[in-house]
């Protein structure tokens, strides 16, 4: 075990269980889980990333292309046997709303859409490999596969690749980092004092507590992923020229976006090249086939992907005892360690674990997949209390999250998840908080 996890069991034996806000900020019960890392704690010593990989097997590292496509060859054989099944017991007709036939057949096409949509999030689990050059030891081979498992499901593989690098490199900086990036109370349209202005804030004060985390749950897992390629939404506060991107919306698609280097462009213009292709097939089928065939087909599975994938980023990076790092704060292994494990059932099956092994990949994302569970075990050892794991099932996790993350005070310093359910109820006057204020 590290020194530093040593400190961290000591320093938190003292600390009470009942109800506080304690000197990190936020309110813990002694009921649900909670990390251990206190980064105001000066006493805790974080292992360096070196000193992190050596309690790591070094066979952990050692990536095989026939081992991955096995994986390949997998996913898509359960794939194809979904389609099988789809088309030999449902029909494409829809039978007239007010019937059975017609409650059969939703049930029908909805569990097809569910299981095939978790199907290929395991394609798009293995493209993520290939992002990261863990499926083989040939980038040419690795940009191939991951170029085509990633357009098949709409997604821009080279732009990605480049954001989603970006993500590891900078995970939970306010200023620099990339996807999940938090907004401010401001931007949620709360005042100085947590008053209700403008908004989110104002939705929140409409729909109250419940329906508001309803709500957070619908834009993340159905709309939250298209909204985020085009550059709408939990996006980076600094372009790839390391100037604030201000109003400049850092989509995905276009080459020139300020989210890209101007030397990958022609990456980014091939991402979005096979985008259109695939956009352009699917309305030819439409059109040869009919459109309701092609959206119980492909777009009821392309859906549950999106969400699937949300899910997995929105929950490893966020829960109210972990913090986010202004520039002045972060460093990488600070980070990389604020990523938490949580089971996932069978979904860990098809999803190649990537969302309980997420700590070690976050710190080493080089490393095949397939060896995650041994260097998930060296890693919980040698962190002790720094590795964070979170037993809660994920569902009652995901609304816990949907809850108390809501935004943080500012993008600077060290900052925790704040839940506009805190704030008082009531909308205020933007003249009447400056006055407050004054």
């Amino acid at each position: 075990m590290c020194k530093s996890a040593t400190n961290k069991s000591t320093a938190s034996s003292s600390k009470p269980e009942s109800l506080r806000v304690d000197n990190r900020g936020y309110k813990s019960d002694g009921k649900h889980w909670a990390s251990s890392y206190d980064p105001y704690d000066k006493s805790v010593e974080l292992p360096s990333k070196a000193q992190i990989k050596a309690s790591i097997p070094k066979e952990c590292f050692e990536r095989s292309a026939v081992h991955s496509f096995y994986f390949v060859f997998r996913d898509t054989a359960w794939a194809i046997a979904c389609a099988y099944l789809a088309h030999t017991y449902l029909s494409t007709s829809m039978p007239p709303l007010l019937s059975f036939d017609f409650i059969i057949w939703s049930v029908g096409w909805n569990l097809y859409a569910f299981w095939m949509g978790t199907i290929l999030t395991g394609h798009w689990v293995l493209a993520h490999e290939c992002g990261h050059n863990a499926f083989s030891s040939s980038r040419l081979l690795n940009d191939c596969v991951g170029y085509v498992l990633h357009q098949a499901l709409l997604v821009p593989y080279f732009a990605w690749q480049y954001s989603h690098a970006k993500h590891h490199r900078r995970t939970n900086n306010l200023v620099d980092g990339e996807s999940h990036v938090p907004s401010t109370k401001e931007e949620n349209g709360l005042g100085p004092n947590g008053e209700k202005i403008s908004h989110y804030a104002m939705l929140h004060e409409w729909m109250g507590d419940g329906f508001f985390a309803g709500f957070q749950i619908f834009t993340h897992l159905v709309i939250g992923w298209p909204i985020y390629l085009m550059g709408l939404a939990s996006t980076g506060r600094i372009g790839a020229d390391g100037k604030p991107l201000g109003s400049d919306v850092p989509d995905h698609y276009r080459p020139y976006s300020r989210m890209f280097p101007s030397r990958i462009k022609h990456k980014i213009l091939a991402s979005t090249v096979g985008i259109l292709g695939l956009l352009g097939l699917l309305t030819k089928l439409s059109f040869d086939h009919g459109f309701l065939p092609v959206a119980l087909y492909y777009w009821g599975p392309y859906m549950w992907t999106n969400a699937w994938l949300v899910l997995y980023t929105w929950l490893q990076h966020n829960d109210p005892s972990v913090p986010q790092y202004g520039e002045d704060e972060w460093t990488w292994v600070r980070g990389a360690l604020s990523t938490i494990d949580r089971p996932y059932w069978i979904f860990d099956y098809f999803h190649h674990k990537i969302g309980s092994t997420h700590v070690a990949h976050h710190l080493f994302h080089e490393m095949p997949f397939y060896k995650a569970d041994v260097a998930t075990a060296a890693v919980k050892e040698f962190l002790g209390p720094l590795y964070n794991y979170d037993p809660t099932p994920f569902p009652v996790a995901m609304w816990r999250v949907a809850n108390t993350c809501h935004y943080v005070d500012s993008i600077d310093g060290i900052q925790y998840p704040r839940s506009i359910n805190d704030s008082p109820p009531g909308l205020v006057k933007p003249e009447d908080s400056k006055a407050k204020r004054a």
